[in-house]
C-alpha cells in the first residue's frame, strides 16, 4: 500500500507539472497564431495510450513517463522533422513569427513553472501558515547525529545562529535545506558564539552518512511497542522515561549513552505513566537496548509536556502573497546554490544527482496534502531552472540563440540549429543515464 500511495504522489506531481510546462509554450503559440500539431504527457514512442484531435493539435498521453512536449510546427525540435524544414516557410510556423515572438514562446514553460511554484507557497501559507520553534526556545540545543555534522565540528546541544551570514532565528525545515549548502555556520555552544567551517566536500559525507537528518530538535524517550522477547515488560505503552541509573534524563540521546554505558545491568529508572511518576526496575540487554520500540511525539504533545514552546502564524490572504514569494524565492535561490554545488568537482555533489527513482522517494508513505504540494512547489523550481541552462534541445538552448538572434540580427542556420539539437539531446541522454545510473549504484550499495 505504501508503494501505491508514494507512485500516485509522484505521478500526480509529475504530470500535473508536465501539463502546465507544456500549456506554458501551447498558450503563447496560439495567441501569435503558431500551428501546434502535438501536445503530449509522456512521449509516444511508436504509439500513444490515449490520443484524440482537436482542430489541428492530437492531444494525447504517451506511454514513456520521462517528461512531455508539444510539437510545433516549424521549429527545430526533439522531433527532427527534416522533411518539414525542408519545405519553404509556411506563416503559421515558428520559424516564421518574429524572434520576440519565438522567444516568449519557449520562455512560456519555465515562465510557468515558477509562477506555479510561487502560488503554491503562497497557497501554503494561507492554508497551513507557519509553525516553528524559536531559536530563544532552543534551551538545550538541537540534536547532531549525522556523521557529516559530527566530521565538521558539530555538538547535540549547539542552536544553529547564522548561516552564511544570514541570522537564523528559528528552527524549521529550511535549516536544513540551508546547512546542506553553507559555507560558514555560526553555532551557539553554551552561551558562546563560534564559527564552523563547511568543508567542500559536506553534500558527499552527509550522503554517505546515512538519512539522519543535519540537526533536529531533541526528543523525551518515550516507549512504544515492547518486543515479545523482552525482558522489561514492566514498561507500556507512552511511558516516558524520567531518569536512569540515578541520572535525570530530558531527551532521547541522553538515555542511549546511559543504557550504553550500562550494558548487561540491571538500573533503576523513573517514568511517567499517566501524569503520574512511576519507579521500576530495567534490564539493559548486552546490546544497550531494552527490548522496544520507540515511539514519536508531535508537537503539540511536546509543548504540552513543556519541551518546547511551538510558535504558530496563521495568515490572511494578503498576509500570504509576501510570506509565499519570500519562501519561493529562498527555495530558487537554494537550488542554485545546489546546482553550484554539483557543477564543482572539489565539493563531489555530482555523486549525489538522482533520476526518476531519487525524485519518487522524497513522496512520504503517507498521502500528505501539505507535503505534496510542497514537494510539488520544489519540483516545479528544479524543473523551471532545470530547462533554463543553456543546453541545445533544452528551452535554455534555444532561448540561447534568439537571444542571439536578437542581439546580433542574425538567424542561426537550420543545418547549424539541427546539429546543436543533435549535440543537445546526445548530452540530455548522458545526464539522464549518469543521475539514473546514480540511483542504481545507490540501491546496490545501500548509500
Amino acid at each position: 500500500m505504501d508503494i501505491v500511495i508514494k507512485l500516485s504522489q509522484f505521478l500526480l506531481s509529475l504530470s500535473l507539472l508536465i501539463i502546465l510546462h507544456e500549456l506554458g509554450h501551447f498558450i503563447p503559440a496560439k495567441l501569435f497564431k503558431t500551428r501546434v500539431e502535438k501536445f503530449y504527457l509522456f512521449f509516444d514512442v511508436k504509439f500513444s495510450l490515449l490520443k484524440k484531435k482537436i482542430g489541428e493539435t492530437e492531444y494525447g498521453i504517451g506511454w514513456l513517463p520521462l517528461g512531455g512536449y508539444v510539437k510545433i510546427s516549424g521549429m527545430i525540435d526533439e522531433s527532427m522533422d527534416k522533411e518539414q524544414m525542408a519545405l519553404p516557410p509556411e506563416p503559421w510556423e515558428f520559424r516564421s513569427k518574429p524572434a520576440w515572438q519565438r522567444l516568449i514562446i519557449m520562455l512560456g514553460g519555465v515562465t510557468v513553472n515558477f509562477i506555479l511554484a510561487f502560488v503554491i507557497y503562497i497557497g501554503m501559507a494561507y492554508a497551513y501558515g507557519e509553525m516553528f520553534i524559536a531559536n530563544k526556545d532552543l534551551k538545550d540545543g538541537l540534536l547532531i547525529e549525522n556523521k557529516a555534522m559530527l566530521n565538521a565540528g558539530f555538538k547535540t546541544g549547539d542552536i544553529i545562529v547564522g548561516i552564511d551570514g544570514e541570522k537564523v532565528i528559528r528552527y524549521d525545515s529550511d535549516v536544513n535545506r540551508k546547512l546542506a549548502t553553507s559555507k560558514e555556520v555560526v553555532i551557539d555552544r553554551n552561551g558562546t558564539e563560534q564559527t564552523i567551517a563547511i568543508p567542500n566536500d559536506f553534500v558527499d559525507q552527509y550522503s554517505k552518512a546515512g538519512k539522519d537528518a543535519l540537526a533536529t530538535f531533541r526528543v523525551p524517550f518515550v516507549i512504544g511497542k515492547i518486543a515479545d522477547d523482552s525482558k522489561n515488560t514492566v514498561l507500556k505503552p507512552k511511558d516516558i522515561l524520567l531518569s536512569l541509573n540515578g541520572q535525570k534524563v530530558k531527551y532521547l540521546d541522553e538515555a542511549k549513552t546511559i543504557l550504553e554505558n550500562n550494558k548487561g545491568k540491571t538500573v533503576e529508572a523513573t517514568l511517567l505513566r499517566n501524569q503520574k511518576e512511576e519507579k521500576v526496575k530495567l534490564m539493559v540487554a548486552n546490546d544497550g537496548k531494552l527490548g522496544i520500540q520507540l515511539a514519536g511525539l508531535d508537537l503539540d504533545s511536546l509543548e504540552k509536556l513543556g519541551y518546547y514552546k511551538i510558535s504558530k502564524r496563521e495568515f490572511s490572504f494578503l498576509e500570504s502573497i509576501p510570506v509565499g514569494i519570500e519562501r519561493g524565492k529562498d527555495q530558487l535561490v537554494g537550488y542554485g546554490k545546489q546546482l553550484k554545488l554539483i557543477f564543482n568537482p572539489e565539493t563531489k555533489a555530482y555523486k549525489q544527482v538522482g533520476g526518476f527513482a531519487a525524485i519518487f522517494n522524497v513522496f512520504p508513505k503517507t498521502w500528505s496534502w501539505e507535503a505534496f504540494w510542497s514537494i510539488t512547489a520544489l519540483l516545479s523550481i528544479m524543473l523551471g531552472v532545470m530547462n533554463l541552462l543553456p543546453i541545445p534541445a533544452l528551452d535554455g538552448g534555444h532561448v540561447m540563440f534568439l537571444l542571439y538572434e536578437i542581439i546580433s540580427g542574425r538567424k542561426p542556420s537550420d543545418k547549424f540549429l539541427e546539429n546543436a539539437q543533435m549535440v543537445g539531446f546526445v548530452l540530455l541522454i548522458s545526464l539522464l543515464l549518469f543521475a539514473n545510473g546514480n540511483d542504481i549504484y545507490k540501491a546496490i550499495v545501500g548509500k
